[in-house]
């Protein structure tokens, strides 16, 4: 009977509501006569077309506010308004009519009654349903509707459950959470709030699979404390926008999203200079290389939001640089922010082409974030390698200190501290190139930032651990001791323009990246999070299996961030200033020089040698791949 009612069509229920107004009306009037009168039984023969006016004066009020098209349902304070002035109106006008009739027989005080009775009918009868249709809805909508918990109860927790409720069909919240002790045993839109205490009680009695996070402005600290606590239950684990990003527009209440690993392993943000961020982009003509990149792309973006005079996009892939360029110009467009944009398609390889650039559009301040960065893939291309993360650089650094470029700064890794690959032997190459180059005399002050692992970059292990979770697994990690230091990309973007405004000259700066992280705990941490648990010998029915597959070639079990144990601080708190040994600009251009040549004869030995030779602590962990000595001994 229920589902019957529940499926009927739109305008049979709305019959439905107008048939039970019709009984109603009469019933209020005839009620507020009996209790005016004190007797519960009047006559009222002699009244009947009092009786039958009541709701033939409501009813066409009522329809005119379209009161018979709100969904009960969904009914909110409008709707109660709405009922409350037509309910109103029609009683003056009932009250006029039996005026102007001269009629006899009705005490005028009982049109305020009915009034008061007329209201508590029609409003609570639809009242009364909405809550009926909650209930019901709660008691069997498991079945077709996710079963969900709302952590916070405050008023981001309570606009999102409205918003389930009336809109996103696909999840039913059944009770909130919320640690002030005040609103425990309330309830809030019919879903009643419980402490974080009774979290376990309350799960097994209610039974929900989902913990909805509406927390949008406490800090992350608070909010991974949160979630660590819930790990343990077998619950998937979603979010709502953060409060910056619903102030702002950018997103909505309604907006659930997966909790993202930067909520477990990002830090509260430190509030940026903004002197340091105006000195190198303010009125200044900026270009960004690896523009498309993710490093890249970030810069970009906080980058135009501090008024540059122009922001050129230099990259190497079409799609990448047209995908930025789209996503710049629809941040300005919301933003209303007046800065030109221009996309350079080419490769930082090629110095005459980027000097030309450099003067066309009178270049002040470079971000060179252009790198082949993978390692094992660059472990087997090592010459595209060299001459992507070293020549490209030292092309880009030269073309610079030719146009005249007043700023520098090199996107560096923590994989050029004692590497033990090519990819970070190559990435300190580059860094010796800038420290050679500072030493000449020139109007170019160059500088290196240094820092780990970004969460959610093309690189990172986080999406391929999310898509392996997504396919039922198996996660895959190298090595059970393996660790990690990470960052989010917006925080290391925004330390990086710090940064590149403190330089002198040949300055590495090191971002403070916090404690490293063990791989398996993140890859546990995210299997947990999406509600499942990791299959092993204490869970051997479990989801997900985590494998281990050995270290990838030229991969290391621990990176470090200083080579040595000088380092200074700087007037920013997560910036450090290092002080490494560095190569006379004569003897990098000999090694520049054969290293030109190698890479031109493809002997990757050659180029193995070389870069043992310039950098300190190159351990290499692998022989050179047969696929790569065919190609050499074919060149």
């Amino acid at each position: 009977m229920h589902v019957f009612l529940l499926k009927l069509p739109r305008q049979s229920k709305r019959f439905i509501m107008l048939a039970s107004d019709l009984v109603l009306l009469p019933m209020a009037l005839w009620s507020a006569v009996a209790l005016r009168l004190g007797n519960w039984l009047p006559d009222m023969s002699h009244l009947w077309w009092v009786l039958l006016a009541a709701p033939a004066i409501a009813i066409p009020i009522f329809i005119k506010i379209n009161l018979y098209r709100a969904v009960v349902r969904y009914m909110d304070d409008k709707v109660v308004f709405a009922i409350f002035g037509g309910v109103t109106l029609a009683v003056l006008l009932l009250v006029a009519v039996v005026a102007l009739s001269g009629v006899q027989g009705v005490p005028r005080s009982s049109f305020v009654i009915y009034w008061l009775i007329a209201l508590l009918y029609i409003g609570g009868s639809r009242l009364l349903a909405r809550a009926y249709i909650r209930r019901f809805e709660i008691k069997v909508g498991g079945g077709e509707r996710t079963r969900v918990a709302i952590y916070g109860a405050g008023q981001a927790g309570v606009q999102l459950a409205v918003s389930l409720q009336h809109t996103l069909k696909n999840f039913l919240p059944v009770a909130f959470f919320d640690e002030k002790s005040d609103l425990h045993g309330c309830e809030i839109s019919g879903i009643p709030v419980y402490s974080p205490a009774d979290f376990a009680d309350v799960l097994d009695e209610e039974s929900f699979s989902t913990v909805l996070l509406a927390l949008p402005s406490i800090p992350r600290k608070r909010r991974q404390e949160i979630i660590r606590e819930m790990e343990g239950f077998r619950l998937s684990i979603k979010t709502i926008p953060g409060i910056v990003d619903l102030v702002s527009g950018k997103a909505t209440i309604d907006e659930i999203r997966d909790v993202e690993i930067e909520d477990l392993l990002g830090r509260d943000a430190v509030p940026p200079s903004p002197q340091l961020l105006y000195e190198c982009i303010q009125d200044k003509a900026v270009l960004v290389t690896g523009a498309g990149g993710s490093i890249g792309s970030e810069l970009c973006r906080q980058i135009l939001l501090w008024a540059p005079k122009r922001l050129v996009l230099f990259e190497m892939s079409e799609l990448a640089l047209y995908q930025i360029e789209r996503e710049l110009n629809m941040i300005k467009s919301k933003a209303d922010i007046n800065v030109e944009v221009i996309s350079i398609l080419g490769s930082v390889t090629h110095r005459h082409r980027v000097e030309m650039v450099l003067r066309s559009f009178e270049i002040q301040t470079i971000y060179h974030a252009a790198a082949y960065k993978h390692v094992p893939l660059v472990e087997h291309n090592p010459i595209e390698g060299v001459r992507n993360n070293v020549f490209g650089t030292w092309h880009v650094a030269e073309a610079a200190r030719s146009a005249g470029v007043e700023t520098f700064v090199l996107i560096s890794t923590d994989k050029a501290v004692r590497p033990t690959n090519v990819m970070g032997a190559s990435k300190r190459f580059a860094e010796l190139i800038l420290q050679g180059l500072s030493q000449l005399d020139g109007h170019t002050r160059y500088c290196m930032v240094r820092f780990g692992n970004v969460l959610g970059s093309s690189g990172s292990v986080v999406p391929l651990f999310r898509k392996q979770i997504q396919d039922g697994g198996p996660v895959t990690v190298t090595h059970p001791d393996i660790t990690r230091y990470f960052m989010t990309i917006p925080e290391a973007a925004q330390l990086v323009l710090q940064a590149g405004s403190m330089g002198q000259g040949g300055d590495v700066f090191v971002l403070d990246m916090g404690s490293p992280v063990k791989i398996v705990d993140l890859a546990r941490r995210m299997i947990h999070l999406s509600g499942l648990e990791v299959r092993d010998e204490a869970h051997p029915d479990g989801d997900v299996v985590i494998e281990f597959t050995g270290l990838r070639p030229g991969e290391k079990l621990y990176e470090e961030l200083l080579i040595g144990d000088h380092v200074s601080g700087t007037e920013h708190s997560l910036i450090m200033r290092a002080e490494e040994r560095q190569l006379p600009w004569m003897v990098m251009q000999g090694l520049l020089n054969r290293l030109d040549s190698a890479c031109h004869d493809f002997d990757c030995q050659e180029v193995r040698e070389i870069l043992l030779e310039a950098v300190d602590g190159y351990q290499p962990q692998c022989e050179i791949s047969d696929h790569v000595w065919a190609v050499s001994s074919n060149a």
